[in-house]
């Protein structure tokens, strides 16, 4: 089997599945805008071959290329799980007559106000929402829904440029930073715990299904910056709670005609219990939440979801025995990391039950954490009891201190 693999190398997660295609038997072809000494070794490694395009995102025109450069040799499926590349895969589909999500589909995927809409005639529960082109559109939205409101892009991805807005002044402040955005959304405020429903499905039916619970919610998190961000993998999905979540997006993933792959939704639970819809990729989760989701389970999701796309199984025994939470560090002071403190305490009262810990060294630059959500690193904890992953976590998040000057 040839796969053709848009952007194969970036974002970080990306050439964990362009290995899991190899590791299956196909032979992988890399479309992106990398040079190939620039793509992480186990993705290089994977690859038969690699196109560099120098626009990616002019679509027609790299379609063609592909095309030239591909003569004579044959594709079987189209591949990309980066938010930005989805209508792109799309087209590459259609151009080389390929099973997967055509470009109509793609786009509602991507088109949060076109998303919402389609659902909306499914009859599923959703915020109020208003596609904006202008700014006087903008303003006439929120005096529609109301104080508390949200406005971020249409096609976005996570919770970049999306702006929490509690009065006038917060609009005027959010419309001076989204010159750049051509058109936006703004959307009734819901108040409640937000999750994740995040799948690998083989011809519309989900093989391997999780819930993930954010503390706090991202766009909390994305706003303060003393913030250690949580996902947490959650092992029991029967609860009543979760379980409203889980059909919810069933009944989604239907309506908007998903085949074989992965999809990440995101989802909430209000104050009366009722699972609200948020918004969905028809692609895998940032934020390194597939490998919070192998760390649940004991799984290998990048080579699960490669064995669903490419052979239309998902052989690999699902073994919930875990929560486990990812907690995302974010230094303090700007400049280079000086420090690093709490963490031999920390390994010596949860060592068993730390499976990752990435972090920035000593002597590096701190990261800026309004562009990488990972901040300056990572660690994963679990446990089977959720109130002890919880807390864990919660200490890793307070007791764990990167300096920076």
């Amino acid at each position: 089997m040839n796969v053709l693999m848009l952007s194969p190398g970036f974002p970080d997660d990306m050439p964990y599945f362009t290995r899991g295609l190899a590791q299956v038997g196909a032979r992988v072809f890399g479309v992106g805008d990398q040079p190939m000494q620039a793509i992480p070794a186990i993705a290089r490694e994977a690859l038969t071959d690699h196109l560099r395009i120098g626009n990616l995102w002019d679509e027609q025109k790299t379609v063609r290329e592909v095309q030239d450069w591909m003569r004579g040799r044959t594709i079987d499926r189209v591949e990309c799980l980066w938010e930005p590349g989805m209508v792109l895969a799309a087209r590459m589909r259609e151009a080389f007559r390929v099973p997967g999500l055509d470009v109509e589909r793609s786009i509602t995927f991507r088109d949060k106000v076109r998303m919402k809409e389609t659902l909306a005639k499914a009859g599923l529960r959703m915020p109020g929402h208003a596609r904006c082109k202008t700014k006087s559109e903008v303003r006439a939205a929120v005096e529609r829904f109301g104080f508390p409101a949200i406005v971020k892009p249409i096609a976005g991805a996570g919770s970049a440029d999306t702006h929490r807005l509690d009065g006038k002044d917060d609009v005027e402040r959010a419309l001076s930073t989204l010159d750049h955005v051509a058109e936006v959304t703004v959307e009734e405020f819901v108040e409640g715990e937000e999750f994740t429903y995040d799948t690998i499905s083989i011809d519309g039916r989900p093989a391997y299904d999780n819930v993930s619970w954010y503390r706090p919610k991202p766009l909390v998190a994305r706003q303060n910056p003393w913030i250690s961000g949580q996902a947490i993998a959650l092992r029991d999905l029967e609860r009543k709670e979760i379980r409203v979540g889980r059909e919810l997006g069933l009944r989604v993933l239907q309506a908007l005609g998903f085949e074989s792959g992965m999809s990440h939704m995101e989802w909430f639970r209000n104050g009366a219990g009722e699972a609200v819809f948020g918004e969905i990729g028809g692609r895998a989760p940032g934020g390194r939440l597939t490998h919070v989701m192998n760390y649940a389970c004991n799984l290998d999701l990048f080579l699960g979801w490669a064995e669903a796309v490419c052979h239309k199984r998902f052989t690999q025994p699902i073994d919930r025995r875990f929560n486990a939470a990812v907690v995302f560090k974010r230094a303090e002071g700007e400049g280079t990391i000086r420090r690093i403190e709490g963490l031999d305490g920390l390994l010596a009262r949860y060592g068993e039950h730390v499976a990752h810990i990435d972090l920035v060294r000593v002597g590096e630059q701190r990261r800026d954490w309004r562009q990488v959500v990972t901040g300056d690193g990572w660690i994963v904890v679990r446990h089977p009891e959720l109130e002890t992953t919880m807390r864990m976590a919660d200490q890793f998040g307070t007791d764990l201190r990167i300096y920076a000057a």
